[in-house]
């Protein structure tokens, strides 16, 4: 017995239909059958067709990594300029700023902030030299880390190592982008064993949910910077709108205006005449690679200290306690690479940062010349009765 075939019309001209007996037709739906049980099987062994990022922490900042490496050598020359605008301790507007990044190598680039009534500019050189200059008043840290949230917003492999952090899963937050957060937790060792130390909060990263891309990112008690309108440049991820908040309180906004290509000998990679000149690196010291000095010790070698400014909504609001700030003192006394380890408010962190920034040692002396120490400063905020 023959099923009888048709002639089909399908608009765009006629199309025979084949003619089966009814056994074949028994035989092709058995194989269907039996295909339709493999496909599952098939689809394991061909590819993973589960999307969205690993679910191990580790594996996540592992996979987002790459798209945030804007040191690697494989980058050609290229330029950044932002905009950006400061708010003050209301959240009203403040004062508005330019931001500029020249790189040519993973040791020759520069970084320009500029504001009416300040500027700063630092250039790392090919022979690790380091120079930099300054006017007007001192910078806003949110606005100095501008730079981190647009070229270095993870922490460094290094800093993520397993004896130094653990990675606490916190789920999806309340204002991050759907995807997975992480909280770094310092580890100390204490009678050999690993504890959390006291000291908090920690830092939490927020990724995109589908892609190994940055989201946001908690600091101090309650500063949050969200990363908008990712884009790619040379393979690597940049976010066009950086946003700085504290609670309801901006504090920063910013915009990338333009990413183009430069020459490896662009003349802004060029420090000015007038640029100051220090070392940041240790040169024919052997076995030295970094020296921390206590806190202790580097009071002794102040020699000007610039005294943190108390805000008053911080003391209206009662805010009180410690800000840590970790600082490199290069070999002319002046404080360099500032950065603010734990702060109890947006506000204090930045009231301690514009004063520590000013202050001046005595350069420290190691077999007979100045050399660049690592030093950590505790500025105390406390409520008077």
């Amino acid at each position: 017995m023959f099923i009888v075939s048709q002639l089909s019309n399908t608009g765009g001209g006629i199309r025979r239909r084949r003619c089966y007996s009814i056994h074949t037709m028994r035989v092709i739906c058995v194989l269907a059958l039996s295909l339709t049980a493999l496909l599952p099987v098939l689809a394991q062994t061909v590819a993973n067709p589960v999307p969205g990022l690993p679910k191990n922490p580790r594996e996540v900042f592992a996979a987002a990594a790459p798209f945030y490496d804007f040191s690697s050598p494989d980058l050609k020359p290229w330029h950044l300029r932002a905009t950006y605008q400061l708010y003050d301790e209301k959240g009203k507007p403040a004062e508005q700023g330019t931001y500029e990044y020249w790189w040519a190598s993973p040791l020759v680039h520069r970084s320009t902030w500029t504001r009416p009534d300040a500027t700063y500019t630092d250039w790392y050189m090919a022979d690790g030299s380091y120079a930099y200059e300054s006017t007007g008043e001192p910078m806003n840290l949110f606005e100095h880390n501008l730079q981190a949230a647009l070229l270095s917003p993870l922490p460094s492999p290094a800093d993520l190592a397993p004896a130094k952090v653990r990675l606490d899963d916190e789920g999806v937050t309340e204002n991050g982008p759907n995807g997975p957060c992480f909280t770094v937790v310092p580890m100390v060792k204490h009678d050999e064993a690993m504890e959390q130390p006291e000291q908090g909060p920690f830092p939490t990263y927020c990724f995109d949910s589908q892609k190994p891309l940055l989201r946001s990112v908690y600091s101090f008690e309650r500063v949050l910077t969200q990363f908008g309108e990712i884009f790619q440049m040379q393979g690597k991820s940049i976010a066009r709108e950086v946003s700085i908040i504290e609670g309801k309180h901006q504090l920063l906004t910013a915009k990338v205006e333009a990413v183009d290509q430069i020459s490896a000998s662009d003349p802004a990679l060029t420090p000015t005449s007038s640029a100051a000149r220090t070392d940041l690196a240790f040169i024919g010291l052997s076995n030295l690679n970094q020296v921390e000095i206590r806190r202790e010790v580097m009071v002794g070698l102040l020699i000007k200290k610039v005294t943190p400014s108390y805000p008053k909504i911080a003391k209206t609001a009662r805010i009180q306690g410690k800000v840590v700030l970790i600082a490199t003192i290069g070999t002319d006394g002046k404080i360099h690479n500032l950065r603010v380890v734990s702060a109890p408010s947006a506000m204090l962190a930045n009231s301690s940062y514009q004063a520590v920034s000013q202050w001046e040692y005595k350069p420290y002396m190691l077999k007979g010349q100045p050399v660049p120490v690592d030093t950590t400063i505790n500025v105390i905020f406390a409520l008077g009765k």
